[in-house]
C-alpha cells in the first residue's frame, strides 16, 4: 500500500468488477484516494487490498488498514441466472455482513456506507414507474439474497451511516458478454447473421454505467443515513428495441431465434423505475440515452 495522503479515502469494493472501474474513476475525480478492495485469489496491484468477504478476520484486517472515511460496497454475485445459489446468498448476505461488523468495529469509523442492491427486488410489479416505496415482490435467489441483504444492513444503522442503492439494469464497454446488452453489440460487432435470444418483450430501464457511478460518487457526497435510493433514468426499453437501435448504428438486421434454455422461469416482464428521490438527494440523475451507450460499446471505446 502506498502512503496516505491528504485526501479522503473510499474503500471501494469489487473494484476489479464492471463496475467498479468507473466507480473508482469517479471517486477519484470527486478528490478521493480510492482504496480497491479485491478477492484474494486476484493479483497485486497499487491501491489495492485484497480479502476474500467471507473471511471475517481477512476483512476486519483490511478495512482497519485501509481507515476509510466512505465506502462503496459493490462486491457481490451480480449474475441473476448464477447457477450456485449457495454462492449467492453466501457472497451478497454473509460477505456485506462481515464488511458492516468491521467497519463498525474500527476505530476511524466512515462518514458514508453506500451499499449497491439491487432493483430486482422488486420482481413482477405492476407499478409504473417503481419508486423506493414500491414492495419488494423477489422473484429468484439474486434478488431475495439482495432484500435479506438489505434487511441485515438496517440492523447496523444505528453504528453506520448506510445508504443503499437499488441500481436498475445499466450496461457500458466492459460488461460481459453473459448479459443480454453487451450479448447483442457483440453479435453485431462480429457481423453475425443470428442470434439466439430468449423473449425479447421484456422491457428494462437501462442506464450508462458512467451514469451509474456519478450517481453512486454523488451520494457518497451528500452522506445520507438510513435512505434506500433508485438509480435509474426512468425510461423503459425492450430488447426489441436494443436490437432495432443496433440494426440502426451497425447498418443491418439481424435474425433473432427464441431459444427456450434462455427463457428464464419466472422472468421479471418490465422494470422501469422513478429516479425523483436521487434528483431531489443529489440533483444528479442517470441521463446518456441508451442510442450514446450503444454506439460507445459498438465502437468500443
Amino acid at each position: 500500500m502506498a502512503s496516505r495522503s491528504d485526501k479522503p479515502r473510499a474503500l471501494l469494493t469489487g473494484c476489479h468488477g464492471f463496475t467498479g472501474r468507473y466507480v473508482a474513476a469517479e471517486l477519484a475525480a470527486a478528490g478521493h484516494e480510492v482504496i480497491g478492495l479485491a478477492h484474494d485469489g486476484d493479483p497485486p496491484a497499487d491501491g489495492v487490498l485484497r480479502a476474500n468477504l467471507l473471511d471475517r478476520e481477512a476483512v476486519r484486517r483490511v478495512v482497519t488498514e485501509a481507515r476509510a472515511d466512505a465506502v462503496v460496497h459493490l462486491a457481490a454475485i451480480s449474475f441473476v441466472a448464477h447457477g450456485d445459489a449457495d454462492e449467492i446468498y453466501r457472497t451478497n448476505i454473509v460477505g456485506t455482513r462481515n464488511l458492516l461488523e468491521a467497519l463498525a468495529a474500527t476505530d476511524h469509523p466512515p462518514r458514508s456506507v453506500v451499499l449497491a442492491s439491487s432493483a430486482n427486488i422488486y420482481g413482477n410489479s405492476e407499478v409504473e414507474p417503481i419508486d423506493e416505496d414500491t414492495p419488494a415482490a423477489p422473484a429468484n435467489d439474486y434478488a431475495v439474497s439482495k432484500l435479506a441483504m438489505e434487511q441485515m444492513a438496517r440492523l447496523w444503522l444505528d453504528r453506520l451511516p448506510i445508504a443503499i442503492v437499488r441500481p436498475f439494469n445499466y450496461t457500458g464497454v466492459g460488461q460481459s458478454e453473459s448479459f443480454l446488452v453487451p450479448k447483442i453489440v457483440a453479435h453485431f460487432r462480429r457481423g453475425a447473421k443470428v442470434i439466439e435470444l430468449g423473449n425479447t418483450d421484456v422491457a428494462r430501464d437501462f442506464s450508462d454505467v458512467r451514469d451509474v457511478a456519478r450517481a453512486y460518487a454523488a451520494i457518497v457526497a451528500k452522506a445520507p443515513r438510513g435512505i434506500v435510493v433508485n438509480c435509474c433514468s426512468g425510461l423503459g426499453h425492450s430488447l426489441d428495441n436494443v436490437l432495432a437501435a443496433m440494426a440502426k448504428i451497425a447498418g443491418y438486421a439481424i435474425e433473432v431465434r427464441v431459444n427456450p434454455a434462455f427463457v428464464r422461469a419466472n422472468e421479471v416482464k418490465r422494470l422501469v423505475g422513478s429516479n425523483a428521490r436521487l434528483r431531489a438527494l443529489t440533483g444528479f440523475a442517470p441521463s446518456i440515452s441508451l442510442e450514446e451507450t450503444l454506439r460507445w460499446m459498438y465502437s468500443g471505446r
